[in-house]
């Protein structure tokens, strides 16, 4: 019985497709936003992180709350002022929903809480699981705060799910079109040593996973939100090349390359992540897109229509 979501990050990458992919299956949908008055399709409320504001209509509204919020951690480099806003974009608007939550009248079914596989650092070939150790590099710190946080909403009686996104695929944004910009101009190569994992997931999978977790009780918890088949960085760039049907040319762009552009931020390039997707294979989900040549082929065949 589809019910009404509110998205905290509905205007980013993942909220907007999954606010599409809700609506089409007649759920209602409204986000939370500190600029309600700007053009939306959603019914949209307001909230101010830093003056821990949230409109109560929004609490009461939601049978499910979807959070997405944080800033982006590929867009700049990593200045101290820039990783405190990493940091607190993700905990304090968790902490304000807890809040709230503890405090008014509602009928929250449930959290779903975005969260990353940077909690695991550099794992190199070693294949990781929700029981795996975590890291201690700044990534890793932030997604230990950032769940710590959804955490307390579990603490109210409130169905808790946490999903660590692989890198989300999508020609809209986040890194799919950083990757294949350099691919587009003939200039594609493998970066680092080209053997590092990167585990990923289509856009629409991530979607539906997040639409699967609000509709099936039995999710709670943490979940790898990964495609079962990881990639090393250089069958990525090479799929990725035949699926633009691009040549790659270039030897690989070393490691101190990558490093002198994106300062401490090139550990999300150069940190090998394979993460394993059987928990949420075992909970009955069916990937759509399975193995990295389909995904592809999703983006780039409809570009040539």
């Amino acid at each position: 019985m589809p019910g009404k979501i509110l998205i905290t990050g509905g205007s980013g990458l993942v909220g907007m497709r999954l606010s599409e992919m809700l609506i089409d299956q007649g759920y209602e949908v409204a986000h939370l936003s500190r600029r309600p008055d700007k053009v939306s399709t959603y019914k949209t409320f307001k909230w101010d992180i830093e003056a821990g504001y949230i409109d109560e209509s929004a609490i009461s509204y939601a049978d499910y709350i979807v959070n997405l919020a944080g800033a982006s951690v590929s867009s700049d480099k990593w200045s101290e002022e820039r990783k405190r806003e990493i940091l607190h974009s993700r905990t304090d608007s968790l902490h304000l929903l807890q809040k709230c939550l503890s405090q008014s009248e509602h009928h929250v079914k449930g959290l779903l809480s975005a969260s990353a596989i940077g909690i695991y650092g550099d794992s190199g070939d070693q294949l990781v699981s929700e029981e795996s150790t975590y890291a201690d590099d700044f990534l890793a710190e932030v997604c230990k705060a950032w769940e710590a946080a959804a955490w307390q909403v579990r603490d109210l009686g409130i169905r808790t799910v946490i999903f660590r996104l692989g890198i989300v695929l999508s020609v809209k944004g986040g890194a799919l079109p950083q990757i294949a910009r350099p691919v587009k101009m003939m200039a594609g190569a493998p970066l680092g040593s080209g053997k590092q994992y990167m585990s990923w997931i289509h856009i629409d999978d991530a979607c539906r996973l997040f639409i699967q977790a609000i509709e099936a009780p039995q999710f709670e918890g943490v979940y790898n939100a990964v495609a079962p088949h990881p990639v090393t960085n250089k069958e990525f760039t090479k799929e990725l090349a035949e699926a633009m049907k691009k040549p790659l040319v270039l030897p690989k762009v070393p490691a101190f390359a990558i490093n002198l552009m994106m300062g401490e931020m090139s550990e999300v390039i150069l940190a090998s992540q394979r993460v394993s997707a059987n928990k949420v294979l075992h909970t009955g989900f069916t990937f759509e897109y399975s193995y990295l040549e389909e995904a592809l082929e999703s983006f780039y065949e409809e570009e040539e229509d």
